[in-house]
Parts: structure tokens; sequence; C-alpha cells
């Protein structure tokens, strides 16, 4: 079967252990879209931090969609623009501040191409801003400040901190925001019934593809729900146990070409000669 959409986490499944597309990856995954295949990237990050990707990827040439921010913003890529967005709330930022504030955690969002940090700055707001090649700004006052639109906060802290501020707020807040973690240091806080696989169903109907013609790749915890969702849900090798029991397929590591090795069976073709085992 020709799966006509892959929808693909970034980081620990589309790249490797240096944040690059591989080029085999690359050579595999253009040969897909230039047999008819689409590509979604279907990320935590925001949106800055998932362009270059999608450039990389040639998106814009061969429709492909850009799902950030977990799904809480769709972009069109060959029309460049945002089809679909849903905002978190302002009103629960001053009560999520306080509720924080005796942990050792930071709080963050984002404005233009700088992430908004407060309470206080860790190593994985620092990662933050790495991996999505955005500058810090620290705010004293959190709440205050962010007075504009948002897609999602983001906390960072240790992850057995995570947990237990997980559970705090899933009890606060069940049916009204969208609380899970995407790394065992990284808790999302989004709007309702936001995630992966309602995103992707979303643009599926959209499009009038039906569910069984998408594969869906991952690593993440917050990439289960399309793992489970998608007509071939594939975890990579280096997934945790959670990840890969919820999945169809488990495939190569991120930093062996998983992606491309998947495709690859499915297309009854050989790897990349570099890559063969």
């Amino acid at each position: 079967m020709f799966y006509r959409i892959i929808a693909l986490d970034i980081d620990g499944t589309l790249t490797n252990s240096q944040k690059r597309i591989s080029p085999e990856t690359k050579q595999v995954l253009m040969e897909y879209q230039q047999n008819g295949g689409r590509v979604i990237l279907a990320s935590g990050r925001p949106t800055q931090g998932v362009l270059p990707y999608a450039r990389t990827l040639s998106l814009e040439q061969y429709g492909g969609y850009i799902l950030s921010y977990n799904g809480g913003c769709m972009i069109d890529c060959e029309k460049d623009r945002v089809v679909f967005q849903n905002k978190l709330p302002l009103r629960y930022i001053p009560e999520l501040c306080e509720i924080i504030k005796p942990y050792p955690v930071g709080i963050n969002t984002y404005e233009g191409d700088q992430v908004i940090v407060g309470q206080q700055i860790n190593r994985y707001a620092r990662l933050e801003c790495r991996i999505n090649q955005m500058k810090m700004k620290f705010v004293g006052n959190f709440a205050e400040y962010v007075n504009f639109d948002i897609t999602k906060c983001l906390l960072q802290g240790e992850p057995e901190v995570i947990s237990e501020l997980e559970q705090v707020l899933l009890e606060r807040y069940e049916g009204e925001l969208g609380i899970f973690k995407s790394e065992p240091f990284f808790l999302e806080i989004v709007p309702p019934d936001i995630d992966k696989a309602k995103s992707i169903d979303r643009l599926l109907k959209m499009l009038g593809i039906p569910t069984e013609a998408c594969i869906a790749c991952g690593d993440g915890f917050n990439d289960i729900t399309m793992l489970q969702y998608a007509g071939l849900g594939v975890a990579m090798s280096n997934a945790s146990r959670t990840v890969q029991k919820a999945a169809d397929y488990v495939t190569r590591s991120n930093d062996n070409n998983g992606i491309a090795y998947v495709l690859c069976r499915l297309g009854n073709r050989e790897m990349p000669t570099s890559v063969r085992v």
C-alpha cells in the first residue's frame, strides 16, 4: 500500500542526535514526495523551530504541512498561510504562575523569534532555545508580560518535579486545558482538544484523505496519540517502551536512519548504499 501522507515528529525521529536530517533520510523523503506523497511535520516546537526542516525538505514545493505547537497551529507550506490555530486563553496564565511558584521550574511561551521565559532560567529552558534556534528573553513578571495571543506554555524542570506538577495541573484543569509531557523534563500546556492525532485528523478530513493512507512516526510521549490514530504507527527504536507499545511497527533509531528505513521497507526497495547493513 502507498501511504499518501507521512506525519513526522522532529526531535528524536526525523533528526539525529545532532538535530540534523541525515542525507540518506532526506534522499528517501524527497523521493517519496516526488512520487506523490506528502510530508507533514508534527512537532511540539513553535513554528519558527519547524520552518528550517520544512525548507530543507521543500514542503512548499510538494504540498506539505507544518503542525506546530503539537498541532495548535497548522500551516499550508505551499500557500504559506495558517489554516488553523487554537489559542491558549490568557486568563489561565496568572493562576498557572501562582500554582508553579513553589516549584523549581521555568515557564515559557513564544513571541516572534524569542522564547519568553519566566520564574527561572534552567538548563532545560536553554535547551528549548537552542533546539529552536531562538533567543531567550527572561521577564520578571511572566503573567503581566504575556498579554498577546499564544498557542501554548511550556514548563521545564527536573523529571521528578515535572511529573508531580503534571498530576497537580491535571487535577486542576481536567477538561479545561491539555496537560502532557513531551519529554520527561518538558510539560506542555495547550488549549483543550489539541494533540497531534486530532490535528492530523483535522488535516486529513480537509484534504479528503482516509486515515488508512497515513503513516505516523515518532518517539515521544506526545506522539502516542498519532501513532495510535494513523493507518500505520511507527515508533523509533530510541523511543521508550511505552511509546513502542503504542505503535504498529518499530523502526531503526533516529541515528540509524529509521525514517528512511521504514519507507524503503514499505516500498520494497533498498536503503541508500551508504547505510546498507
